[in-house]
């Protein structure tokens, strides 16, 4: 995966909204996602990248990006 490139169509288990749910990639089509990785919760990550990541994201969505974290944790 690298900016610019498509991904590949791909349906993931995601926790969103406090429910777990199918999320389909091709749900994004058309807008900027930006795929945020860390390691796992509750680990050092969780309280830097994810907390400015959560502060930016108006700015994030105002600029048409949508923002997925994807970790090592199950669902």
């Amino acid at each position: 995966i690298a900016i610019g490139r498509i991904i590949s169509p791909a349906t993931l288990q995601a926790y969103h909204k406090d429910t777990i749910r199918s999320m389909v990639l091709d749900e994004f089509r058309g807008q900027w996602l930006i795929l945020l990785f860390y390691p796992g919760d509750f680990t050092f990550v969780c309280p830097t990248e994810l907390a400015e990541t959560a502060r930016l994201y108006a700015e994030f969505r105002k600029l048409g990006a949508e923002v997925c974290g994807v970790s090592t944790d199950s669902v």
